[in-house]
């Protein structure tokens, strides 16, 4: 089995200087030629057999793109949203800091900011996440998981088995692609933020 972890392209957020998380942005229209150019690499080098992805407006856009030109079967998991940042969400991060400043030495890690989660709660979503497609549709060849940045961080990490802490990120651009594959008990990363579909 080969997963393709898929960043949406760029959202609105971006250009405003917002926390995003679950705030629910769409595409700029860079951001959907961003996600139609990963559609027709996507198509012709690794297409799926099933694309899998986030409701959030921008990563659903993104993989609905991918969907149109590849024509399998797309699925939607509350699970690979992006961070749950609470009251953050939307705010400036000018007003954020204002409002809800980071304690002096950082939240800790089984700490849920305010109305969303913790970092701990966030990996173990992550994991949950990556085991149930890992169960549910082992019968596939090639799965796309169109998701957010942390979360294709912690999906990533579990997938090395790596442990619960912050020492660990693996960031991801615009419509950045991660290729994994799984043959009985090998794990191997092909290749990771793959963006040449940009160039």
């Amino acid at each position: 089995m080969e997963l393709l972890l898929i960043r949406h392209g760029q959202s609105e957020a971006d250009l405003l200087g917002v926390h995003e998380g679950k705030a629910d942005f769409p595409l700029t229209e860079l951001g959907q030629r961003q996600a139609k150019k990963m559609a027709h690499y996507v198509t012709q080098f690794f297409p799926p057999d099933l694309i899998v992805t986030s409701p959030l407006i921008r990563a659903k856009h993104t993989a609905l793109l991918l969907q149109n030109s590849v024509g399998c079967e797309l699925l939607e998991e509350n699970d690979l949203k992006e961070y749950d940042n609470g009251v953050l969400a939307g705010l400036t991060k000018e007003a954020a800091a204002i409002q809800y400043p980071l304690p002096k030495n950082g939240r800790p890690f089984h700490i849920p900011i305010q109305e969303g989660e913790s970092e701990l709660e966030f990996r173990f979503r992550a994991e949950r996440i990556f085991h149930k497609i890992m169960s549910d549709y082992h019968h596939c060849n090639r799965i796309a998981i169109v998701s957010h940045g942390g979360l294709i961080s912690n999906l990533l990490k579990a997938f090395l088995k790596l442990p619960n802490t912050h020492e660990f990120a693996f960031p991801t651009g615009d419509t950045g692609i991660h290729l994994l594959g799984i043959k009985e008990t090998v794990r191997v990363v092909k290749f990771l933020n793959r963006q040449e579909h940009l160039l």
